[in-house]
């Protein structure tokens, strides 16, 4: 129960997060690379019809039968999720809250600080629930990084709370 976080407050649906199960979640992103590169927002139907004409393609010129380079980029994929420091966006599990239309504010309530931002801040932040493959187990269950990346080497830590005000 020590990595379950709440979400809670001035919101329709308070919810219970749970960052244990995020490494299998396809929005976690590589935090190595996530605040080095630029943001592009790509649209969630125009990325998903770009994987849908790249598998095509795929299909096309080599058959509808797995060739090797696929058991090699799926054994890519297991190493790269057992060696990498992942987050999540938290923009999601915000937007299942539903918050009520008088929210102003989402505070990050740490073991020995709290750090309030405005609604439209919040939602550009991103969850850190995994270094180098493991869970945030000392310091977690999660870290908090601005979305501009601007305390991405002292993230808010031991956050095991999220009340929306």
């Amino acid at each position: 129960m020590e990595a379950i976080i709440l979400l809670k407050g001035n919101v329709k649906h308070s919810l219970t997060l749970d960052p244990g199960v995020w490494i299998f979640d396809d929005r976690k992103v590589d935090l190595h690379t996530y605040f080095q590169s630029s943001k592009v927002n790509e649209d969630e139907n125009e990325k998903y019809t770009k994987e849908v004409s790249k598998h095509w393609d795929r299909e096309i010129r080599e058959g509808a039968v797995f060739p090797p380079t696929l058991k090699t980029e799926k054994k890519f994929e297991k190493e790269r999720i057992l060696t990498g420091t992942f987050g999540i966006p938290f923009a999601p599990f915000l937007h299942n809250a539903e918050p009520n239309e008088n929210a102003w504010a989402v505070s990050f309530i740490g073991e020995n600080q709290t750090v309030t931002m405005p609604l439209d801040e919040a939602k550009e932040v991103i969850f850190g629930f995994s270094k180098e493959g493991k869970p945030l187990k000392e310091d977690g269950p999660i870290h908090v990084y601005n979305g501009d990346g601007s305390n991405v080497t002292n993230p808010l830590k031991h956050v095991k709370e999220i009340v929306i005000k």
